[in-house]
């Protein structure tokens, strides 16, 4: 079916008032306009983000493009991302007061947030997309009454550069401070009506419909690029593209073709209640209030995998710090890339909920990492053989200087293996992951010690962000930012570990050099690994200090748990046991991110219950102004937490959800993998279903679930390869021919 005629079949519907009742697990839906940022909803092709409030006498729309990024590849070259630029809507004679039928929402099937209200009779309506195909975002304004569709349109540049206006269009163009080159511009078409100049405006006059088109463009060069370069000229680049924008329906119809070819692969369906049916910042305070609304996970995950595919598509960046969506000059942390756990967090979604293609944007960026320290003159991240980085980094390879995280790249590296995993891609896993995973192996191997009881240690290893200080009167207390080197503390030891098993892993599907591989495994056997303390705990440092009442939000010491693969619940129940104290220990409190963590390692533990708990705070309300208190929870527009606003709350959730559903981690001696079908089902989830869920080895993994028993399963294998089936305590092998599949009715 061409693009015209799918045009045909669905834009007519998108157009029309929005349902009574929207699809409580695909649509966040309001009553009234956002007030405050953190209120309005997102929409993003991946390059450009754009964020619409909905007013009605007035309404913004602020937007973000991913590389307007100041800094360099050079040691402290991190600075703020920026926001981009806003469009201001002004609709003369429209009272600034809650018309009839208000309602504003974010269709998350469709990628297109929408605004519908009438007043004196006519209903308006507004649609917001972004298009990955025409690398623009889009706007439709139309009207129940033909020529009722009159407003002004003014564009604007956040740093405050002038405008240009032509005869249907507003630009504008600048440079930051490294010299990175930007611009913007936007296109008014209208169906009948008139469009004159009002000032640095533009205002339309009774026109059945509008469309306006956004591009925005910066002469950042594509990584890898180890040194500053310069693309194309940005006013040439945003002029062609508005120019060459297609009709709003074309338009549309390829930007849903894009978005749904990722986005229908997976679905969940948790069941709903009355509450489901409230808009959603009334169902964060209905749920908080006690009453149960499963469709609100179900939202919230499926809202992480629109936010991943709106923020990371190939050839562009990562998702940052915030996805890609910014409203703020001095954004905390730069809305850069932190590799103690945040960036990693972004991604931890990507493979089981079908989103491969959204991971190779950090593949590339790890790439040019890499690239840029191995080159560097930086004494401090200087290394003979592999790569080491600062915590923090931006889109150039360059770094904040605040500390040297010397594991960083080794977890980084574990998306590499983690990418084949999932998907079997050979040449993948030969031209991209093997030399990282080697390469580092090596660096660990030349690094490691032997400690106190011969075993090999990190010299200088720490634990994110934090660590115990002896105070004058013997008492052992934490101390919040720590960076005293302390030889073999558990994070470093735990991911070195998990370095070692995945280049093993990765060696011997290629077969290659067996005596290195000889080598690293023997290196792996005398790592000092995971060790349970005094109150039953595993240790977070090697000498046995931890606090009881520390709730410090990293729980870096469980890596081994979520997402490496050390401990397991069923393989190392004892190490499993102490991972649980360690986590009560800690709590179910924490930043957004820290609770999405929990979730993950609860489910890992198989306690799905205690996930549910700790899932349900994440969810709990946070204002959308003046929250600094430290709480995590969910924004109006559920975006994460920290406080301020971080997005792998939301990417982490996501992903903490699947591990509830769906576990894959854990192999047979064999080296098959066991696919653990609802490992950590919840009692607030009686009956459901999920399709489409991956699992490594290559299969697609759909369920059904009644009264919290598994009704079916359906196996279907991408590869080929055997595994082992587990549901509760029945386990059985799975031998599949490629594309052919199973069910399983237990």
């Amino acid at each position: 079916m061409n693009l015209r005629r799918l045009a045909s079949l669905l834009i007519p519907a998108f157009l029309q008032a929005a349902p009574a009742a929207p699809d409580p697990g695909n649509v966040l839906w309001y009553d009234t306009p956002a007030a405050h940022w953190l209120e309005a909803l997102p929409v993003g092709n991946g390059r450009m983000g754009a964020m619409l409030f909905g007013g009605v006498a007035k309404d913004r729309i602020q937007f973000n493009e991913q590389t307007l990024v100041p800094g360099s590849s050079q040691t402290k070259g991190v600075e703020h991302y920026q926001p981009f630029g806003n469009i201001a809507l002004e609709f003369p004679g429209t009272p600034d007061t809650t018309p009839v039928d208000y309602h504003r929402e974010l269709d998350l099937r469709s990628a297109a947030a929408r605004v519908s209200y009438t007043v004196d009779g006519v209903t308006y309506q507004r649609e917001l997309v972004a298009s990955l195909p025409a690398n623009l975002v889009a706007m439709r304004l139309s009207a129940s009454k033909p020529g009722s569709v009159s407003f002004t349109v003014r564009l604007s540049d956040v740093r405050k550069n002038a405008v240009t206006v032509a005869k249907e269009s507003l630009s504008f163009a600048g440079k930051l401070a490294n010299g990175l080159g930007y611009a913007a511009a936007l296109r008014v078409v209208t169906d009948k009506g008139s469009v004159t100049h009002t000032g640095e405006g533009l205002t339309i006059q009774g026109a059945d419909a509008a469309t306006l088109y956004l591009a925005a463009a910066t002469d950042f060069a594509p990584i890898p690029a180890k040194k500053f370069r310069r693309g194309q000229a940005p006013a040439s680049v945003v002029a062609e593209r508005i120019a060459a924008a297609p009709a709003y329906d074309e338009l549309r119809a390829a930007q849903l073709a894009d978005y749904q070819t990722l986005y229908r692969r997976v679905s969940l369906d948790l069941g709903t209640t009355a509450s489901s049916s409230l808009p959603t910042d009334k169902r964060l305070a209905a749920k908080k209030a006690g009453q149960p609304d499963p469709a609100l996970p179900t939202l919230l995950f499926n809202y992480g995998r629109y936010l991943l595919i709106g923020s990371s598509r190939p050839g562009g960046q990562p998702a940052n710090l915030q996805g890609l969506w910014n409203d703020e000059l001095y954004p905390a942390w730069f809305c850069a890339y932190t590799t103690n756990i945040n960036v990693e967090m972004n991604y931890w979604l990507a493979e089981p909920t079908a989103l491969s293609e959204c991971h190779q944007p950090l593949f590339d960026w790890i790439d040019n990492l890499a690239e840029v320290q191995k080159a560097t003159t930086d004494p401090r991240i200087q290394v003979p053989v592999g790569w080491v980085a600062y915590s923090t980094n931006n889109q150039y390879g360059g770094n904040t200087g605040w500390a040297v995280h010397m594991p960083g790249s080794a977890w980084l590296a574990r998306h590499f293996w983690e990418h084949y995993a999932f998907t079997g891609d050979r040449a993948f896993l030969e031209k991209r992951a093997f030399p990282h995973l080697r390469d580092l192996s090596e660096l660990w191997m030349s690094r490691l010690v032997p400690g106190p009881d011969g075993k090999l240690i990190t010299p200088d290893g720490w634990s994110p962000e934090h660590g115990p200080v002896k105070e004058a009167d013997g008492r052992i207390v934490m101390k919040e930012g720590d960076r005293t080197p302390r030889p073999g503390a558990s994070y470093d030891q735990q991911i070195v570990h998990d370095l070692f098993s995945n280049t093993l892993s990765a060696s011997a599907e290629l077969g290659a050099d067996p005596a290195f591989r000889a080598r690293v495994a023997d290196t792996r056997e005398k790592l000092l690994g995971p060790r349970i303390g005094r109150w039953g705990q595993i240790m977070e440092w090697m000498e046995d200090v931890d606090e009881p009442k520390n709730q410090h939000r990293h729980v870096s010491h469980l890596f081994a748990l979520y997402p490496g693969r050390q401990i397991s619940a069923d393989r190392t129940p004892d190490l499993a046991a102490a991972a649980k104290v360690s986590l009560q220990a800690r709590g179910n409190g924490g930043t957004g991110w820290s609770r999405a963590w929990k979730i993950a390692f609860w489910a890992r533990l198989q306690d799905g219950d205690q996930a549910e708990r700790v899932l349900a705070g994440l969810l709990e309300p946070v204002p959308a102004s003046g929250n600094r208190s430290g709480r995590g929870g969910s924004y109006p527009n559920l975006f994460g937490a920290h406080p301020p606003f971080q997005m792998d709350s939301n990417f982490g959730a996501t992903a903490g959800i699947v591990e509830m559903l769906l576990q894959s981690h854990d192999q047979t001696e064999s080296g098959d993998y066991v696919i653990h079908l609802l490992p950590a089902l919840p009692k607030a989830w009686p009956s459901g279903s999920v399709k489409g869920l991956r699992a490594r080895g290559g299969f697609i993994v759909d369920q059904e679930w009644r009264e919290g028993r598994l009704v079916s399963a359906k196996i279907t294998s991408l590869l080929g390869q055997t595994a082992v089936l587990r549901y509760a305590d029945q386990s059985r092998p799975v031998t599949l021919a490629r594309n052919d599949a199973l069910v399983f009715a237990p």
